[in-house]
């Protein structure tokens, strides 16, 4: 005959094995999801860099139009999303450049249907040198990240622009 202690012991075991079974489902059901959706003016100017030496780099201005359906991200598992667009590309003095440009943190509840016009960069697109004139392969990407789990998924739509040959003149206002 079992004691008390053996019984609650083997409950607990039994109840500790079903607790772990369950999790593991609830893991599974959102672990291997696609979660890539498709997504659908140019100004360069030289400037002085006061964060180095005493030269002056460029600083790219852009104005981007965004289109993209996070609906199918969002499941049970899916409490928030952060996107961010980055640009990246490659110099003489570099081969591989990134900077992110924009980002936005998407909640669930709010509208998962973006589709912004006219947007300007969040943050500087500042290059350490004169690496962004003239150069003809910069890729814009939308990445984002799911809260909870942080894979980094890369949307199915990149764009490549070119920058243009010469510097916009400033205006002192």
């Amino acid at each position: 005959m079992n004691t008390v202690l053996s019984r609650a012991n083997s409950l607990f075991a039994f109840s500790l094995s079903v607790m772990a079974a369950l999790t593991f489902g609830c893991f599974i059901t959102t672990a291997f999801k696609d979660r890539r959706v498709p997504v659908s003016k140019v100004m360069l100017k030289n400037v002085d860099d006061f964060t180095g030496p005493r030269e002056r780099s460029d600083l790219g201005f852009i104005t981007f139009d965004l289109s993209a359906d996070l609906q199918p991200i969002f499941d049970w598992n899916v409490k928030q999303l952060f996107l961010y667009l980055s640009a990246e590309y490659a110099t003489k003095s570099n081969a591989l450049n990134q900077v992110v440009l924009w980002d936005k943190i998407v909640l669930r509840g709010e509208n998962p249907k973006l589709n912004l016009r006219d947007m300007k960069s969040k943050y500087f697109f500042f290059d350490d040198g004169n690496g962004l004139r003239a150069n003809k392969n910069i890729t814009l990407t939308l990445s984002w990240n799911v809260v909870g789990i942080l894979p980094l998924v890369v949307g199915s739509g990149q764009v490549s622009l070119p920058f243009p040959d010469m510097y916009e003149t400033t205006k002192s206002y």
